[in-house]
């Protein structure tokens, strides 16, 4: 899970606790506030009409306008009973007028005197939960009849739904627009991170002159100025390596030059076939000293990429196979070479000559006597490859990556076969300087396929001639 992810997680678990800690208590209290409005509306209402009811209970028309009236207004049913619960008026019409109620408890409680009856039952005719409300109408200090007002409780819980939705509404609009703050948030914390990463994930493959960028806060600004101080160092540390390693192997190579050519003439010297075979025996050992020591030089000098050229893999594939024709007749193998076009890639013709001498090299070392060793080249997927193919005994599949690692030999080198095992550290550096790779295959038929891709280069388009440009220029007579 990334940093953002996180931080915006703490901040959505954080939102919903305060709103859910406000909201609840808010719901609750809306809820019992809207019971209450509600309750204390129907009690006016009703006490209101009861106060007009005294001087009307003999006008029927005048009463059914009042209940009519108050029951638009309530949203229930409005009844008026006279001094023996018999029905005068009823906004639901006049079809029971007459009808006794005094039956009803808060009807008979009212006509007893009782200044308010409001509570809640269950009316088995309408099948729903009534809120009902009723009030005792006083004329000349006695009581000459009763108002009910009556409301359905689910009216009422509906009202209450809507405004507790609508409390929601605007608590999910909060947690929305919190989370949006959150994830810029989250953000601006999470970016000079990431930045920090890509850049040593840059430093890691070797460009040491990456720095990351200084921003954010007070600590991320101090990480990235310490981060960069240490590149900065590693830099300056393996650059010294680098110059160390190259200067001494420069220098080694004079006095390993000199000690070759004693070894040479004390063996033109000598007569004693003992002491000859051990001069050449130290003398190829000087060989193998030398060629580490450019080995090391070339490893040392990776970084430092020269201008490119253009150049034919065909052409550089055909002069390796003339270079190691004679080695390859010396050793008993046969070398051939062949491919399809002549692919063009920017690099060096001396570094691309290192990469197959070694690769062949190696297929001659590894590959016992009298079997093919063959160089092919071809382009494809944007790339062109050259490629080392031998008859030896491949590599074990735990080896194929360990190979390129520095003075590491496979288990295919018990054998005796000659190597300093950097020989594919070196084609592994120098495939790198131009963006290429090399990579080691088990070939079906038996053998080591050894390639090398580069990304290939598209020739410029030659202009096409103009005639009547041609027409225009002067003209040698």
């Amino acid at each position: 899970m990334s940093l953002r992810t996180r931080l915006l997680a703490a901040f959505a678990y954080v939102l919903v606790l305060v709103i859910v800690a406000l909201e609840v208590p808010l719901a609750l209290n809306l809820s019992r506030r809207v019971d209450a409005e509600i309750r204390s509306e129907a009690r006016g209402q009703a006490q209101l009409l009861a106060s007009f009811v005294p001087g009307r209970l003999n006008s029927s028309g005048e009463l059914d306008r009042l209940v009519r009236d108050s029951a638009e207004n309530l949203g229930g049913r409005v009844i008026v009973v006279g001094p023996r619960g018999r029905l005068l008026a009823d906004s639901a019409g006049t079809g029971l007028r007459g009808a006794p109620y005094a039956s009803r408890p808060e009807i008979s409680a009212a006509l007893r005197g009782q200044p308010v009856v409001q509570g809640e039952r269950h009316s088995t005719s309408l099948d729903e939960d009534l809120l009902f409300t009723a009030v005792p109408v006083v004329s000349n200090g006695g009581t000459a009849g009763a108002v009910r007002v009556t409301q359905s409780v689910d009216a009422v819980n509906e009202e209450v739904r809507n405004d507790v939705l609508a409390l929601i509404g605007v608590g999910i609009l909060a947690l929305a627009l919190g989370l949006g703050v959150a994830w810029l948030l989250a953000g601006s914390l999470a970016r000079p991170l990431r930045g920090l990463a890509r850049t040593a994930h840059r430093v890691a493959g070797g460009d040491l002159d990456a720095r990351a960028r200084v921003e954010g806060s007070s600590e991320q600004r101090e990480v990235a100025t310490s981060f960069n101080h240490m590149t900065a160092r590693l830099a300056r540390a393996l650059r010294s390596q680098r110059e160390f390693v190259a200067n001494a192997s420069h220098q080694l190579r004079t006095p390993l030059t000199g000690l070759r050519l004693r070894l040479e003439a004390a063996g033109l010297k000598s007569r004693d076939p003992e002491v000859e075979r051990e001069l050449l025996a130290a003398e190829r050992e000087t060989e193998r000293l030398a060629r580490l020591l450019t080995e090391l030089l070339m490893l040392a000098r990776e970084r430092e990429r020269p201008e490119p050229e253009r150049l034919s893999v065909a052409d550089v594939a055909e002069a390796a196979a003339e270079r190691w024709e004679g080695p390859a007749d010396s050793s008993g193998h046969r070398l051939s070479a062949g491919g399809d076009g002549a692919p063009v890639v920017a690099a060096t013709d001396a570094d691309l000559a290192v990469i197959l001498d070694n690769l062949v090299e190696n297929a001659l070392n590894y590959s016992p006597r009298g079997t093919d060793v063959a160089i092919e080249w071809g382009a494809g997927g944007g790339s062109a490859w050259v490629a080392v193919l031998d008859e030896g005994p491949g590599i074990e599949p735990g080896e194929r990556e360990r190979v390129f690692e520095r003075f590491y030999r496979g288990a295919a080198s018990r054998g005796g076969a000659a190597g300093t095992g950097l020989g594919l550290s070196v084609v592994e550096s120098l495939a790198r300087r131009w963006d290429g790779s090399v990579t080691l295959e088990e070939r079906p038929e038996g053998g080591t396929r050894a390639e090398l891709r580069l990304p290939v280069q598209v020739s410029a388009a030659q202009p096409s001639p103009d005639p009547q440009l041609d027409d225009a220029l002067p003209r040698q007579s």
